[in-house]
């Protein structure tokens, strides 16, 4: 078989080292920021790599919500560890990376090929939030990496009132643009808030150490 008859994903594409370096080896978490924009343009980029990210049933649960306005960033320092105030103050961005409980009122869209897979999630709550705290997590981190990938630092952290924020964000009364018609208030939670930008070189810490491929890993 020639290589223009196998199947794109079969051809052993791979980084280079300076992909690799951006995405994770250089790539640190920032607690200080520099003074420079984030555009709209630059978030829906992020969002438009990283919704490409594998999720079970192609459920895709995760929901973005930036806070960049002032107003808004303070509506979010109540909800604030200590620790996490000053850094989220000053970053441009600071992303909440939630979850929709009722993700799967999307499922016709996303996944035609089976239709039965919305009264799947529907009708069994307990497999419902189960998926769509995983699969956000997992897109989450997706997003981290397209963000780095695309230039920008990033600094996660769960130092926050889950409660609060949702409250404050996904509550009744909140402006639902975005969240479909079918959002329901208090069907969406936060998982973890992100910020984003462009990191200040002095906020970052010495790198910590990771765990070797022996003390975590076994091939059977």
């Amino acid at each position: 078989m020639s290589q223009s008859q196998v199947a794109p994903s079969a051809l052993g594409h791979r980084l280079n080292d300076d992909g690799f370096d951006v995405i994770f080896r250089s790539a640190r978490t920032y607690n200080g920021w520099l003074d420079k924009t984030v555009s709209d343009e630059t978030l829906r980029e992020i969002y438009d790599v990283m919704k490409w990210g594998p999720t079970s049933a192609n459920s895709n649960p995760a929901r973005f919500l930036f806070v960049r306005s002032r107003a808004a960033k303070e509506r979010l320092r109540l909800a604030l560890s200590p620790s996490n105030v000053e850094k989220t103050m000053a970053a441009p961005v600071t992303v909440i990376v939630a979850y929709d409980l009722r993700f799967y009122e999307k499922l016709p869209k996303l996944a035609p090929h089976n239709p039965a897979f919305r009264d799947l999630f529907a009708n069994n709550a307990e497999l419902a939030e189960a998926t769509t705290t995983r699969n956000s997590t997992l897109q989450g981190g997706y997003f981290i990496i397209a963000a780095r990938a695309l230039g920008l630092d990033c600094g996660p952290m769960s130092g926050f009132d889950n409660a609060k924020v949702d409250a404050e964000f996904f509550g009744p009364g909140v402006h639902r643009e975005g969240m479909g018609v079918e959002y329901v208030p208090g069907t969406i939670k936060s998982n973890f808030l992100c910020n984003i930008g462009y990191g200040d070189p002095a906020s970052v810490r010495p790198r910590a150490p990771r765990l070797d491929f022996s003390e975590v890993c076994r091939v059977f």
